[in-house]
């Protein structure tokens, strides 16, 4: 018997590993942050069988299509990893797209995995899900004890709901559906679009670009551009238009600005631990082992984080550091800053026997190299 907590504890066995090497397993957003990294620890793992399909293969907002998908494939486990994400500005801005699309991915893949007699599922969420001024570090317990930062409240929402479909499922039918909420992820394949990415990517390519234009390097500029464009716009237009295109997000020959006050503690995941510690739970966990307790069943779900914190003005510097930038930097506190503190408390996830290795300025280094690389 393990405590996680003053009022609850988890019964956790050493067995064989869940799933069997040869089994089909479908991973939903396999070329994503997440999905990706998921997809290449279950090849490292040494699983021969896996299914993924791009989104031009594979609407997943198209019931009559993830139907059509379950019937031909018939997967045996499913990591559900595919979602419509985004940092403050575009989840402030698109909230109705963020929770209709979630909803829906969820509520098709979910539901076809239980027509279709899946054996498990892994459901991603976030840890926005916990309230705006949950006592800090977030225990899995706070889920719906106050009230959601508005920012990001569409996306919670539906994150919150996926995790309770799973929760009843188990309930209600004897499935094994595990929901984990993993923290702040950044690593290979991370989203670097700065209109929707989210902190930590996009204030890696803005002091990227910074640099290049504080040494007036357009040709990196330019380069970088047509790899990645911003708001439709490559590296083929003047040298004007990219100025005036990177001051528009705080990109200056004068230096880089950054959204909010800096203040804000955040704590970050490198992608490929996240995927190490979710193959894992699907490996070794079982939802019977993570209800304690009698009458009702709540809180099921774990939190996959290092339980450290970061501030965004530290991690700023830190990234000014690694990147060799020596232009200005600067915060804009007009911009939201978003919950000001969000660490979660990973006491469960240690209990069921699985750590982070990765600290925040070996991560830094290790994502800025892959994306000049790429």
């Amino acid at each position: 018997m393990i405590c996680v907590s003053p009022v609850s504890c988890i019964f956790v066995r050493k067995k064989r590993p869940d799933m069997e090497k040869d089994a089909k397993i479908y991973v939903a957003g396999h070329r994503g942050l997440v999905g990706s990294a998921i997809w290449n620890n279950l090849e490292q793992k040494g699983y021969t069988n896996l299914i993924g399909k791009t989104r031009d293969e594979l609407d997943l907002l198209n019931d009559t299509a993830v139907d059509r998908f379950f019937d031909e494939y018939k997967p045996d486990y499913v990591f559900l990893a595919a979602a419509y994400v985004g940092g403050i500005m575009a989840n402030n801005t698109y909230r109705a797209d963020f929770i209709y699309r979630n909803l829906n991915i969820q509520n098709n893949v979910i539901g076809r995995s239980f027509q279709y007699g899946v054996k498990k599922l892994l459901f991603l969420g976030s840890t926005c899900i916990y309230p705006r001024d949950a006592e800090q570090p977030i225990r899995e317990d706070a889920l719906l004890t106050g009230s959601l930062e508005y920012t990001n409240e569409p996306y919670a929402i539906a994150k919150i709901a996926g995790l309770k479909m799973c929760e009843s499922f188990n309930l209600q039918y004897g499935t094994d559906y595990i929901a984990v909420m993993p923290t702040n992820l950044y690593g290979p394949n991370d989203n670097f679009d700065l209109e929707k990415s989210h902190v930590l990517p996009a204030m890696i390519r803005k002091v990227y670009l910074a640099k290049c234009l504080w040494e007036n390097d357009f040709t990196a500029i330019r380069k970088d551009l047509n790899k990645r464009p911003v708001e439709g716009i490559t590296g083929e237009v003047k040298d004007r238009e990219i100025i005036s295109l990177l001051e528009k997000y705080g990109i200056a020959t004068s230096g880089v600005k950054l959204w909010g006050t800096g203040r804000p503690l955040r704590e970050f995941l490198w992608s490929e631990e996240m995927a190490d510690a979710c193959v894992y739970i699907m490996e070794h966990v079982s939802f019977k082992d993570l209800k304690s307790g009698s009458g009702e069943v709540r809180n099921c779900h774990i939190n996959i984080g290092t339980g450290k914190d970061i501030s965004i003005g530290d991690l700023a510097r830190l990234i000014v550091k690694t990147i060799g930038y020596r232009g200005d930097l600067s915060f804009d506190a007009s911009k939201p800053d978003g919950t000001m503190r969000k660490l979660t408390d990973v006491t469960k996830l240690h209990s069921l026997g699985w750590h982070h290795r990765i600290e925040i300025d070996e991560g830094v280094e290790k994502i800025y190299q892959w994306y000049i690389e790429k």
